[in-house]
């Protein structure tokens, strides 16, 4: 485990320059805007770092940090990245700069407050990515949601303490169920380490009944869920979205969203995965729903903002469908899908968001025309637009196809009912272009809008230029997580016959005993050692 502390300085990083802004006068506010933007940046370069630490082909945790925290209950900080989180920690620390650049001129008070809870926000998402301690997991999940709150309840528009005590109370109410889960797993297994926990139930040294499984697995998947959004918990979403500000919403759409989808595949399936067997029909029949709903309402929406909100709800649906299809393929296709949807939606919100700079509204009625005054803006919406539906040569093509074809091999008629949100994200998106770029400028306000700023074209051609790299040279990113995909699923195999006779994870006894656990009847447990 002698992997540096690489992971720690990415981790904490942020939280550094966060406090070096408080040591800022707010009056400040340009060299606040600057120091945060460098420690963005500097964090950016510094998770780049961590593409030659996971070698191709290799499934396990590199530059693991393993430190004795709390000595009773047994807590580590534990830290390690692995294929699936490496590209989620790089998507964290390029959208956060983006959305320090986005905010240049829209925040115009509370300058400083806003980019330390940006920069907050940041530590959090990156600390659950890599924590591989089930509490410090925990700890870095609820180290977020303020943050969080607070983008949402100060800097956000009208409705903005509405939309961010409901996203508090959704993710409390996932948290806590987690949380159970989280103390529950700990009695059955005497640790908190995530490998640790694997290793025991992979090799049969800790056997889960059937009720047991299926409990916890509802635990961990219901949080899961809320985060998603998986429908029918979706409702938080949409109004989270239109009320936050634009780097609100491009970090909740980009990373925090895929905190649930990445929870799914590290915990449920590797830890429960006969649970998530029976429950996949469930899953995938709600997934299927939410893609179809998804579509299907933001192809009605008038508020453009709200629109790319529910396109969130559809997108995440075939994220989930993929995962719960127990497929290599469809497993490639998920992981590479929470990336673009990271990078496409993130771009429209960013667009939509200088919409609204000109504007003030996100009323699709309120625009039309604006192919003529603003002709850059008008492409890279576009651009953006045929991204997220998916069109070859983009992004958005790669995974949309891998989830499907994987999904098809084992259930086709899952597939079917799927692509049919492929269908729909075409129309809405190309619909709601229109109506907003194309035709005759019906508002003497929108003749004179200006056209992206030079600020606003680098933070447009930075997106994509990676919506096309991403498009064409996916294998550069499949490679590095397809064995970390077929280790999730080769975990869901369990022979315990074959199995028992391999060697003990370090600190565990072989010798078995009976242990009754409260709450989880028939579970039968090793007597496990302090590590």
């Amino acid at each position: 485990m002698a992997g540096g502390h690489l992971l720690t300085i990415l981790t904490f990083l942020p939280a550094l320059g966060a406090l070096g802004l408080l040591l800022l006068r707010g009056e400040d506010q340009e060299w606040i805007r600057r120091l945060a933007l460098a420690v963005s940046v500097a964090e950016f370069g510094l998770s780049l770092l961590l593409i030659p630490a996971v070698p191709l082909g290799s499934a396990g945790y590199h530059l693991e940090e393993f430190r004795a925290w709390i000595a009773s209950p047994p807590i580590h900080y534990h830290l390690g990245v692995d294929g699936i989180s490496l590209f989620l920690v790089i998507l964290t620390t390029f959208l956060t700069p983006i959305s320090i650049l986005a905010s240049w001129k829209s925040i115009q008070h509370r300058v400083k407050e806003f980019f330390v809870m940006l920069l907050l926000l940041e530590v959090g998402v990156v600390g659950v990515f890599l924590s591989l301690d089930l509490f410090l997991f925990f700890l870095f999940w609820e180290v977020m949601l303020l943050p969080m709150y607070f983008l949402i309840g100060i800097w956000g528009h009208e409705r903005r303490i509405y939309a961010a005590v409901k996203f508090v109370l959704y993710t409390m109410a996932g948290s806590i169920l987690m949380l159970v889960g989280i103390v529950w797993l700990y009695t059955i297994t005497g640790t908190f380490d995530l490998p640790a926990i694997q290793k025991m139930l992979q090799a049969g040294l800790v056997v889960l009944s059937p009720r047991a499984e299926l409990l916890l697995f509802a635990a961990f998947f219901l949080a899961f869920a809320i985060k998603v959004p998986l429908f029918p918990l979706h409702t938080w979403l949409p109004d989270a979205h239109v009320e936050a500000p634009t780097a609100g919403s491009v970090i909740l759409a980009g990373v925090l969203l895929k905190m649930g989808t990445y929870g799914m595949i590290r915990f449920c399936l590797p830890l429960f995965p006969d649970a998530s067997r029976r429950a996949a029909p469930l899953v995938a029949a709600l997934a299927i729903i939410g893609i179809i709903y998804g579509a299907l309402v933001a192809l009605v929406q008038p508020n453009l903002k709200k629109l790319v909100a529910y396109s969130s709800v559809s997108h995440l649906g075939f994220v989930v469908l993929g995962i719960f299809a127990f497929n290599t393929i469809s497993m490639q296709g998920a992981v590479y899908q929470m990336l673009n949807h990271g990078i496409s939606t993130g771009a429209l919100f960013l667009l939509v968001g200088m919409l609204y700079d000109r504007r003030h509204t996100f009323e699709i009625a309120e625009y039309g025309g604006l192919a003529t005054p603003m002709p850059r803006l008008a492409a890279f919406f576009l651009f953006a637009a045929l991204s997220s539906l998916g069109l070859p040569l983009l992004n958005g093509f790669v995974g949309e196809y891998l989830i499907l074809l994987g999904t098809y091999q084992r259930h086709w008629n899952w597939a079917v009912w799927a692509a049919l949100g492929v269908i729909l994200s075409a129309c809405y998106l190309l619909w709601s272009y229109q109506r907003v770029f194309f035709g005759e400028v019906t508002h003497g306000k929108n003749r004179e809008l200006p056209d992206a700023s030079a600020r606003e074209k680098w933070i447009l051609a930075a997106m994509a230029v990676v919506i096309l790299w991403m498009g064409i040279g996916s294998p550069m990113f499949t490679q590095r997580f397809a064995a970390s995909c077929q280790n999730v699923l080769d975990q869901m195999q369990r022979n315990q016959a074959q199995e028992a006779a391999a060697p003990p994870a370090p600190g565990i006894s072989n010798a078995p005993v009976a242990a009754s656990v409260p709450g989880a009847p028939h579970i039968s447990v090793e007597r496990l050692g302090n590590r």
